[in-house]
């Protein structure tokens, strides 16, 4: 009996270093706390909260350093000087070639949905600014969820929002966390290996790129079957 073939019915993005990099800001906004609690944190540490949600981050920094702080608050801290870098800087763009693989999957009538560890917040303000809620169905915050990533929650349950299987989704993700979540899921997965993306693992990616155009539509129907 012929072996049944796979067909890609939906994609499944991460946001941050796949669609927008805001890393710069985040990186800016979470050391102003870490300022604000007087600690010291190591840009090696810091690598380690790629990919999880800001409440996870903050309970893990409030349990590392024995903060007597409320991680809620701390949260509130580190998202008002987001906001505020993210209302004043010019220079936030879509990553290179991202929108047009937007575009072109939709046109080719892909579902797409996103599945972010940003705050809805942050979500709805990159959405807004570049006008992205035309192209997904759907837009999921692992900060509406207990566990973030690595945990595969948000992607089975982005799965679940797309309408098919999970063996018909594929994740588009750039960081170790991502990556291991989409793993977990058991979803196919693409890690983006980009210049924004600083020492993470993507051992677990079924396919890693560095480039948007290796995922056109044209390419990416074929790496369920090889």
């Amino acid at each position: 009996m012929p072996k049944k073939l796979l067909v890609l019915k939906a994609v499944l993005f991460d946001m941050d270093g796949v669609i927008v990099d805001t890393e710069p800001l985040h990186h800016r906004a979470y050391f102003g706390m870490f300022d604000t609690l007087n600690i010291e944190v190591s840009e090696s540490h810091y690598q380690t909260f790629t990919g999880q949600s800001t409440i996870n981050v903050c309970k893990n920094l409030c349990k590392h350093f024995k903060l007597s702080n409320n991680p809620e608050d701390l949260v509130q801290v580190k998202r008002n000087i987001f906001k505020d870098l993210f209302k004043n800087d010019p220079n936030l763009q879509l990553i290179d070639g991202v929108l047009n693989l937007i575009k072109e999957y939709h046109e080719n009538g892909l579902t797409l949905v996103l599945a972010s560890s940003a705050s809805m917040g942050t979500i709805e303000s990159v959405f807004t600014r570049f006008e992205l809620d035309q192209y997904f169905i759907a837009k999921l915050s692992g900060a509406d969820l207990k566990a973030s990533k690595p945990h595969p929650e948000i992607f089975l349950n982005a799965a679940k929002a797309s309408g098919f299987n999970k063996q018909n989704c594929l994740v588009i993700e750039d960081s170790t966390n991502g990556i291991r979540a989409a793993h977990a899921a058991k979803i196919f997965c693409v890690g983006y290996k980009s210049i924004h993306s600083k020492n993470q693992d993507y051992s677990l990616a079924n396919k890693v790129i560095s480039n948007f155009n290796e995922i056109n539509y044209s390419k990416v129907q074929n790496f369920f079957n090889n």
